[in-house]
């Protein structure tokens, strides 16, 4: 695991030590991205992803914002500069990557303002606990920019083809409440980071090899058809069919007992 730095922290979650959480922590600056803070989260998150002793990861903010996307003063530094353009690739990318190809959960906890990369980060997890008062904004248009952070495919998948045009076109402010209403997120009753733990946790003792089957299934089955769709599930099932928490799953249940999932 990725020891912390002063751009985003990385820890355990005490009450279930499989549960990583990791926090972009510019709170003075609304975790704004840095390239500082980019390279930490992308190097945080792919730890996290391929250390097998965390079986879900919680993603969020420090302060009173999630992410508020692209730090605009340094990259005006870089396109004053005349820097070739290259944090696409070497960052947002993989950092969304990160999050929606780990093989186990992750959550993010929207603690407040969400924009641009942050909202693209949001929404490359899987489920989203959000606090009632949190704001969202797509942001990219009214600096002249298109999505990035997988934003464009991510929001219309989620909320359709024209309302993710106007949002990303408009720019438009939206609440938790609206997100809520289009199936975006989840209201927390109290701190969204409390209410992501408490999923994290249920999570992180669930079969965490079926979860990665659940997520790489979802993402094939959005963009292929029904015959290629088919003929992964049987692929997953296969796979999964041959696991010992498969097997152990299947005898506890005709013991009407509970189930221990060791991802194996």
């Amino acid at each position: 695991m990725v020891a912390d730095s002063p751009a985003v922290l990385v820890e355990r979650d005490r009450a279930e030590p499989a549960v990583a959480v990791v926090t972009m922590n510019r709170p003075d600056r609304h975790n704004a991205l840095t390239v500082e803070l980019k390279v930490a989260l992308r190097d945080a998150l792919e730890a996290a992803a391929a250390d097998p002793s965390v079986r879900a990861v919680v993603l969020t903010g420090a302060g009173r914002s999630f992410c508020v996307g692209q730090d605009l003063g340094e990259h005006a530094q870089t396109l004053r500069a005349g820097t070739e353009f290259t944090t696409i690739e070497e960052h947002y990318n993989r950092i969304t990557l990160a999050i929606a190809e780990a093989p186990k959960p992750v959550i993010a906890a929207v603690n407040g303002t969400c924009v641009g990369a942050g909202l693209g980060f949001a929404l490359a997890a899987d489920l989203r606990v959000s606090a009632a008062g949190a704001t969202f904004s797509t942001a990219f248009a009214g600096i002249g920019l298109t999505a990035d952070s997988g934003l464009s495919a991510s929001l219309a998948h989620m909320v359709g083809v024209a309302r993710a045009t106007e949002l990303l076109l408009l720019g438009e402010r939206f609440t938790a409440e609206d997100a809520a209403a289009w199936g975006l997120v989840r209201i927390a009753p109290g701190e969204a980071i409390e209410a992501a733990l408490e999923l994290a946790r249920g999570l992180a003792a669930g079969p965490t090899l079926a979860y990665a089957e659940i997520k790489s299934a979802v993402r094939f089955g959005a963009v292929n058809d029904l015959r290629a769709v088919l003929a992964n599930e049987d692929r997953g099932q296969s796979r999964l069919v041959a696991t010992a928490d498969h097997a152990g799953a299947v005898e506890a249940f005709l013991a009407k007992q509970k189930p221990t999932f060791e991802g194996r």
